[in-house]
């Protein structure tokens, strides 16, 4: 493996379809795609500024490193990443990307971050600014999570979150195969048009939550006061350990809650309107 250490970079394309290489100390100035169409890449203490430096990589580390505002775009259509202790300041990160490992990473700048990804793990990584977080990706796994951005995870398939503080408006739209465990998820709208969503000892907040879901399960869950109008047209399975403040037309299942401020059943309720409201 070739090692380059304590080096500076800028320009177009400097380190271009190079491989088996790794990068020590190394600062890429403004310019374009730095490492495109590269594979076995280690980048150890590295400094990114310029643009779209990880493009069409195989197998690539990123450790101890700082990606600036200026490297927006940055790892887009690669495979096999694993980065840890890094700093994302660059907006845009991970498109059309399979295999992305994330450990201790934070990203300050995350809107419109991770799109139509596969294959994903996060460890111990914290987000901001993050709306529109998430969309259309496919079999992630998150442990230790912290976010604050809406609309997020949109159209994701096959989802396991753990110890997860979620704050964001919208979040699990048009989701399937999702299951959050011991995490706080607050926002307006969660789990609208979900598929198969699964909710186990979380804590929710929230107007309008969990509406037209379908097989949607909740485990030990507390609802906030300003979790109103819940479930409309959704078909569940809910065991809430709180009063839940509103349910409104749910279309099916069981719920079962602690007690609830208002119980709304009307001539919009959706058949086969059988859904069973009982108090614990």
């Amino acid at each position: 493996m070739e090692i380059i250490e304590n080096k500076e970079f800028g320009g177009e394309r400097p380190l271009f379809a190079t491989h088996d290489l790794k990068l020590i100390n190394v600062t890429i100035h403004a310019g374009e795609s730095a490492l495109k169409e590269c594979s076995d890449i280690e980048a150890v203490g590295c400094r990114f500024e310029g643009k779209y430096p990880f493009w069409h990589v195989d197998r690539f580390i990123i450790r101890d490193s700082i990606f600036t505002e200026g490297a927006r775009a940055a790892l887009w259509y690669s495979t096999g990443l694993q980065m840890t202790d890094t700093l994302v300041e660059a907006p845009k990160m991970f498109r059309e990307m399979s295999g992305i490992i994330l450990d201790k990473v934070r990203i300050p700048d995350a809107q419109e971050t991770l799109w139509h990804c596969r294959n994903i793990s996060l460890h111990k990584v914290e987000v901001d600014h993050a709306d529109y977080i998430f969309m259309h990706c496919d079999n992630i796994e998150i442990d230790d999570y912290h976010q604050n951005g809406n609309y997020s995870f949109q159209y994701c398939k096959n989802v396991v979150i753990r110890n997860a503080t979620i704050n964001s408006k919208d979040a699990f739209w048009n989701t399937e195969n999702v299951t959050v465990i011991d995490s706080e998820l607050n926002g307006e709208y969660l789990g609208w048009h979900s598929k198969n969503l699964h909710l186990i000892n979380c804590k929710i907040s929230g107007t309008q939550p969990l509406c037209y879901c379908d097989n949607l399960i909740m485990e030990n869950c507390t609802m906030a006061e300003d979790c109103d109008l819940a479930f409309e047209e959704s078909k569940l399975q809910a065991d809430v350990d709180s009063v839940i403040t509103s349910v409104k037309n749910p279309t099916s299942g069981v719920i079962e809650a602690k007690g609830y401020g208002e119980i709304i059943i009307d001539k919009n309720v959706k058949q086969p309107a059988d859904c069973r409201i009982i108090v614990k």
